[in-house]
């Protein structure tokens, strides 16, 4: 749309008259020229078909020939955005043209953040294990214990291999097809079945709460926990790969990311991964409603149940701290995928809370533990099997 007094004439100019290159900017555009009888206040929305589609986080912008400079220059033009991303206002008249950038925009010092958070994060987690593994005997005293250490365990071990598989993959230039494959593959149904256990966790505090505390099988708690947290992220990760030509590249992965596919609101792979996370989060926020008022209500009338009831609120103490940790991060990982990273600062806030948010849990929880406990094994089995 322009200014109805004004003239423009679409043109494709050669090299020689306006070069089509800068240092980081390429022409993505026809040229247009104005001229207007108007004077001053002159504002004029231009429209281009652009010559190649912008992809996601690549800046585009509107630039006007300076013919006594003899190049492009963005003064006295904005870009309309990444909603509209063919869209230049201007406040002058010459010939126009949109540039687009030959590179994605960097994030400073994400990488650097990425590698340092993931390798405290992996140290974290293989001490976290060592801990359980030396502590077990001591710490699963009651079923609800035994519940809680099995499910921190395989949560441990879930988000072990997929940081191992996000640091392998950190950089998908350098590895083979086949392996950007199998990373995506593996971080899909890792990250799914460390939040399926976390459902585990809630759904066995919930039914407790409802049925008065009522003792499950250390066997029946194991089969069950094992059907919801690997079997159900499985036929989650297994059908999504089948129904994406087999695991076919830009339809069920990234090569450029080696993790899921974002194609727009409700459109990807990506969300067989948002939609059950953001299920979960919801049952497990039901769930500890229920059982904080169920817990507040109860009257102890058997001293039978006290153990119990205590370590069933270490347990809600563990489901509270883990839904908003592990929920709470992918929440902005969400919005990274619907934001551009033209669009500026609130964007690449969200980005840098994403990362931090995801790293700091585990070596959060780490650091506390030796902290507190490491010096004085006999307090430290004490704090720790909650009782």
């Amino acid at each position: 749309a322009l200014d109805k007094n004004a003239e423009t004439i679409f043109s494709n100019l050669n090299n020689d008259y306006l070069p089509n290159t800068t240092q980081t900017f390429n022409i993505n555009s026809i040229v247009v020229s104005t001229t207007t009888q108007r004077g001053k206040d002159l504002e004029i929305t231009l429209k281009f078909p652009l010559l190649t589609p912008r992809p996601r986080h690549v800046e585009l912008q509107c630039v006007s020939w300076n013919y006594n400079q003899s190049k492009w220059t963005d003064e006295g033009c904005k870009w309309g955005g990444a909603s509209k991303p063919d869209e230049c206002i201007c406040n002058h008249l010459t010939s126009f043209a949109i540039l687009m950038s030959r590179y994605p925009i960097d994030i400073p010092y994400m990488t650097e953040i990425t590698y340092a958070g993931l390798s405290a994060s992996v140290v974290s987690l293989v001490i976290s294990l060592l801990i359980e593994l030396i502590v077990w005997r001591k710490v699963v005293k009651t079923n609800t214990l035994h519940l809680r250490h099995t499910a921190h365990v395989n949560i441990s071990l879930c988000l072990l291999v997929a940081d191992c598989c996000f640091l392998a993959s950190s950089q998908p230039e350098i590895i083979s097809e086949i392996w950007c494959r199998i990373a995506a593959l593996l971080k899909h149904f890792c990250y799914l079945a460390m939040f399926f256990w976390m459902l585990s966790l809630s759904t066995m505090l919930l039914h407790q709460a409802v049925f008065l505390f009522h003792k499950v099988g250390k066997k029946t708690y194991l089969r069950f926990s094992l059907i919801l947290g690997y079997v159900c992220p499985f036929l989650i990760v297994f059908i999504t790969f089948l129904t994406n030509n087999g695991g076919a590249q830009d339809a069920y992965f990234s090569l450029k990311t080696c993790w899921l596919v974002y194609s727009g609101l409700l459109k990807g792979t990506i969300y067989t991964f948002i939609l059950p996370v953001g299920i979960i989060v919801f049952i497990n926020l039901f769930a500890m409603i229920v059982v904080i008022m169920k817990l507040l209500d109860h009257k102890i009338t058997e001293k039978s149940h006290e153990k119990e009831i205590q370590a069933a609120k270490t347990v809600l103490r563990s489901v509270i701290l883990l839904t908003p940790i592990f929920g709470l991060p992918w929440i902005f990982g969400f919005a990274t995928f619907i934001m551009d990273l033209t669009a500026g600062a609130v964007t690449l806030a969200v980005n840098y809370a994403f990362v931090v948010l995801n790293l700091c849990p585990v070596s959060w929880h780490q650091s506390k533990w030796q902290k507190l406990h490491l010096s004085n094994p006999r307090v430290f089995v004490h704090d720790y099997v909650g009782i």
